[in-house]
């Protein structure tokens, strides 16, 4: 029998798990799938993916959902879950939300007639997940650096959602922030909060050293030539999407160290990015 307010949730890391908690703590009953190889703290229950989709109105997919492949995102799951025709086919009158809307949509026509939610396209839900990201290129850097951030010269390539936080967060711990920027308009900003203002177009042409950067632009504006000018000692940290803005290779061949860094609430800390899930789902779920 269908119950409303129970949820079922598909594969996944630990912020799929401190979703279903924090779910469950709210009253609702939870019903998971594919985490077969990790021992949940809370009395959830682990069941098939058919029993689970069967038993619950709203499904949550991971994000990522969708790995190369077409597999389902399921690192503590025992099997390489496909996502094609039959998985869909389970859907049928459900709400889904997941990660990367596009790359789930791909693997199955049969997506079009599924009630399907993007919660990682949601403002809410990249706002917040601002902070977390930032705190844990920190927690890289600090680990990475050899000196403190305290002092250091840091660059934060772009200003959008997650570089106006890092370069928040540097500034206050005494970092020597520089951000870089496209936008006048973000430039002129840049310069009004404290930091040093360059253009991305000129990061090339810059002389100056810095100890660690950070970059949060889905580009690649560190090819080889602006590499080739950054200066060996430096630390990169790629926050950005993939393919990320950095060429790994070419850094590699220059010697400088360059750290991809993808997917970092759920790793430093999954309990508030599954609160971030948990409310921008209840949102969605709320407004229809």
């Amino acid at each position: 029998m269908l119950d409303i307010n129970t949820f079922a949730i598909i594969g996944g890391d630990k912020r799929q798990i401190a979703t279903a908690e924090s779910i469950l703590d709210d009253g609702y009953n939870v019903y998971v799938a594919g985490f077969e190889n990790l021992e949940l703290k809370k009395e959830i229950t682990k069941t098939t993916i058919k029993d689970a989709i069967k038993k619950s109105n709203y499904i949550i997919l991971p994000l990522p959902t969708v790995l190369k492949n077409n597999y389902l995102n399921a690192p503590y799951s025992n099997l390489q879950i496909n996502l094609d025709d039959n998985f869909a086919q389970n859907m049928y009158n459900k709400k889904v939300f997941c990660g990367n809307i596009e790359k789930l949509i791909s693997t199955s026509k049969v997506w079009n007639n599924i009630k399907l939610y993007d919660y990682s396209k949601q403002e809410e839900f990249a706002i917040n997940n601002a902070v977390p990201t930032a705190e844990g290129a920190i927690e890289i850097a600090m680990r990475e650096h050899e000196y403190t951030i305290n002092a250091s010269q840091c660059l934060v390539a772009g200003f959008g959602r997650i570089g106006k936080i890092l370069s928040k967060m540097l500034y206050g711990i005494g970092a020597k922030v520089t951000v870089s920027a496209r936008n006048i308009n973000d430039l002129s900003w840049i310069n009004l909060l404290g930091y040093n203002a360059i253009p991305i177009k000129e990061l090339s042409l810059i002389s100056k050293k810095f100890d660690i950067i950070f970059n949060t632009v889905p580009a690649l504006i560190f090819d080889k030539h602006t590499l080739s000018t950054i200066g060996q000692n430096s630390i990169i940290i790629d926050l950005a999407s993939m393919p990320g803005g950095v060429d790994f290779e070419a850094a590699e061949q220059l010697n400088i160290k360059a750290i991809r860094a993808l997917a970092l609430p759920g790793k430093v800390a999954s309990k508030t990015a599954g609160e971030i899930i948990k409310k921008t789902i209840y949102r969605l779920i709320k407004e229809g």
